[in-house]
């Protein structure tokens, strides 16, 4: 008699998370339907907490899962406008299309960028990536046919032309301004959406095991056969991409940009590693939980000047010292809740002979 064989299988999904991919659902159908029962204001808002949540998300990926900390990301957020202003002005390109040219752009502006910061480490690394960012800033500054060091505006005409702009206006009779607002707004929930499905997708697969293991012990990882340097470049040109796309699509909504505005190192890095960091590094959730914390603090306490950063930093400490892991890696270490699960679990059964 042989006793019974055991099965193992590896999982990843829970039931949980099941029940959180089918409100997710849902909650992306009542997204797009959201320009038809909010007003324009509450719209904006809506732009305002999906673009930094792509960029929390893309920031999250290089620190929290390659572990590349980077304060340079507002390199990516200026050039991918500014390229995108240049395909308006120049060469006449519909917005949106000018959109994906600044998220080219930031790609390839990533790759001389990340063979100078990849020889650094550690601190030295995030100093480099803020020079990289500063030195594009100055550059970009001396574009005199953008405007210099004082910007420039897209004309009216471009962004009231733009793919999607009459479908809005006829099906749903939204007027030329709104009706910006609105493409702007389904953009932007779109880039949400892939930014989160195609992380989760990576982080799943055999390249996101790789990664967290040259997160977690960089000579482990080599010693395995896993090529480091090769995969943190692809990841940092796949973050200056999604960035790029991002900062394109906000100054298309702003229609107007200057050097200090799109390289603002606290509008796009410094504020990003916040919600990150209270919402939760290495973790899906986390951006997400972090970025509806900070719009909530922003709108708190917009009123307050100075303080509004005083307790935005002050919060930011008292979480770093209590909860390492973010609000909600604390809250998932208590409850063991977890809506986007990426860590493998391994499950036993019995068969009968």
């Amino acid at each position: 008699m042989h006793g019974p064989a055991t099965t193992w299988r590896v999982e990843t999904r829970t039931k949980t998370s099941t029940i959180f991919m089918a409100f997710g659902a849902l909650a992306v159908i009542a997204g797009l339907l959201a320009p038809l029962y909010v007003p324009r204001a509450a719209l904006q808002d809506l732009f305002f907490i999906l673009t930094m949540l792509v960029l929390a998300q893309s920031w999250n990926l290089l620190a929290g899962y390659a572990g590349l900390v980077s304060v340079g990301q507002q390199a990516f957020v200026g050039l991918g406008a500014y390229v995108m202003f240049a395909g308006v002005l120049l060469f006449k390109l519909d917005p949106l299309v000018a959109i994906l040219l600044g998220g080219f752009a930031a790609a390839l502006l990533a790759i001389p960028a990340g063979i100078f910061a990849f020889r650094l480490q550690g601190a030295y690394f995030a100093i480099g990536t803020w020079v990289v960012a500063e030195i594009v800033r100055l550059v970009v500054a001396q574009w005199k046919t953008l405007g210099g060091g004082t910007g420039t505006s897209l004309p009216g005409p471009a962004t009231r032309s733009m793919l999607g702009i009459d479908l809005a206006k006829n099906l749903f009779g939204f007027r030329p301004a709104q009706a910006v607002d609105v493409i702007c707004y389904w953009v932007a929930l779109l880039l949400a959406v892939a930014t989160i499905l195609l992380v989760y997708r990576l982080l799943r697969s055999r390249q996101g095991l790789a990664l967290a293991s040259v997160r977690d012990n960089h000579e482990a990882a080599r010693a395995i056969g896993v090529d480091a340097r090769r995969l943190r470049a692809i990841v940092y040109v796949a973050s200056a991409f999604m960035t790029g796309i991002v900062g394109a699509l906000i100054y298309v909504q702003k229609a107007r940009i200057s050097p200090d505005a799109a390289f603002s190192l606290t509008d796009w890095t410094a504020y990003v590693i916040f919600i990150v960091v209270i919402g939760g590094i290495g973790t899906i959730e986390g951006p997400i939980v972090g970025v509806l914390i900070f719009f909530g603090l922003q709108k708190l306490l917009a009123d307050f000047g100075s303080i509004y950063l005083l307790v935005l930093g002050l919060i930011g400490i008292v979480v770093m010292l209590f909860a390492q892991e973010g609000l909600w890696g604390l809250f998932a270490s208590r409850t063991g809740i977890q809506l986007l699960p990426v860590r493998r679990l391994l499950r036993g059964g019995s068969l009968k002979n």
